[in-house]
């Protein structure tokens, strides 16, 4: 028993609609799409360096989120921010730091792919509040949290059409991978959350495995990939790698996109070890890019002690803790998050606005903001660094 695919023959019609385009022309006939192969009872067979390096990664990730086991209220957030930011961004929809807080913001002025990467974030905490129990309505629900606001009438639907990567637009003949018909996901999925359920497997392989059946299976019109991502977070709390915080796995593999993307191809051919190599890479360097970020945030939080004067119980105190998980804050914010009067905003606001800790602006129609230069430095030198790779150990 092992990964590898099947083919089967099946026949695309070009609509009425499309006919006269020649590109869709050319897509009239017989095309292959995969059968997924069934994993509930997989026996997963790796070398043994790359058993070794997922227990590595394992132990890295534990650890990690141990360190922060005393601080999670300021990190939480952070650290799931930049996981949906490296999530999205591995599907080339980018945005800045300041962008995407912004975007937190009701009724704030800001770019589509912040909104998209903000509605990420909610799918990444829909997966994690839903880890005890991974089942079918998880994954959808994880689904709808992601696409509700992007394309409603597919949110939180299994698709019901054959999908397929690369090539053209109008059919999936010349696609580089077709998925499973749309009448096999159902069954496909029962069969994978079978496989996740185990607990013969070491962790982070099966994690790598389910998020490569996951991504096989493509059992959504769209959204697959920040999906099956978020599945990997969902698999991290359920097996106890993380209790704290969530440990941005994505921004692992951002760094290398095109070995995470060709590591799925011979998982489909039967060979699950290079998929399993990449997540627990990525692991490892999402950890190590994760205590630099920690490290610079607390650094900033350092530098602000010396800068604020205030009196010890003041809520100047409170919006500067604030400022680390949520670096653009507006006087709403401060109602809801630390009940403070909006009518008194301001005179907390000041103190640190002299202290040059954060810069007034606006953000739409009568709205001001308040950002923190610091902490949005520090989150756009997370991203370069993912980007780039520059994760050194």
């Amino acid at each position: 028993m092992g990964t590898a695919v099947k083919y089967e023959t099946l026949s695309w019609d070009v609509s009425p609609a499309a006919a006269y385009v020649r590109a869709a022309q050319q897509q009239q006939g017989s095309y292959k799409a995969a059968i997924s192969a069934t994993i509930a009872d997989l026996t997963v067979n790796l070398p043994s360096d790359v058993l070794a390096d997922a227990g590595d990664a394992s132990r890295e990730v534990t650890r990690f989120d141990a360190e922060l086991g005393g601080e999670i209220a300021p990190f939480s957030s952070v650290l799931l921010r930049t996981e949906s930011a490296a999530s999205s961004n591995i599907e080339n929809l980018t945005a800045s730091a300041r962008a995407i807080a912004e975007a937190e913001l009701p009724g704030a002025k800001t770019t589509a792919n912040a909104k998209v990467i903000v509605a990420n974030t909610a799918a990444m905490v829909a997966a994690i509040n839903l880890a005890d129990t991974i089942d079918s309505d998880a994954i959808l629900a994880m689904h709808t949290a992601l696409m509700r606001d992007v394309d409603p009438k597919s949110a939180g639907r299994w698709r019901e059409e054959q999908v397929w990567i690369g090539g053209g637009a109008h059919g999936p003949r010349g696609a580089i991978f077709v998925p499973p018909h749309h009448s096999r996901v159902v069954a496909a999925i029962d069969d994978l959350l079978r496989f996740t359920r185990r607990d013969d497997i070491p962790a982070l392989a099966q994690i790598a495995v389910a998020h490569a059946q996951f991504e096989t299976i493509h059992p959504f019109a769209d959204g697959n990939g920040r999906t099956g991502r978020a599945l990997i977070q969902a698999m991290l709390r359920r097996k106890g790698l993380t209790r704290n915080v969530t440990v941005p796995v994505s921004a692992g593999l951002l760094t290398d996109t095109n070995s995470y993307f060709t590591a799925l191809t011979p998982y489909r051919e039967g060979d699950p070890a290079p998929i399993v190599r990449r997540v627990s890479e990525a692991a490892v360097a999402a950890v190590f890019n994760a205590r630099a970020l920690v490290g610079e945030l607390h650094a900033v939080r350092a530098e602000w002690n010396d800068k604020i004067t205030a009196r010890s119980d003041s809520a100047v105190w409170r919006i500067a803790d604030l400022l680390l998980r949520r670096p653009v804050i507006s006087t709403a914010l401060l109602a809801e998050e630390l009940d403070i009067d909006s009518k008194h905003a301001r005179r907390y606001l000041e103190p640190l606005s002299e202290a040059g800790i954060i810069i007034e602006t606006s953000s739409g129609p009568r709205s001001r903001v308040w950002r923190s230069p610091a902490v949005i430095a520090a989150l756009d030198a997370f991203a370069e660094r993912a980007r780039r790779g520059g994760l050194g150990r």
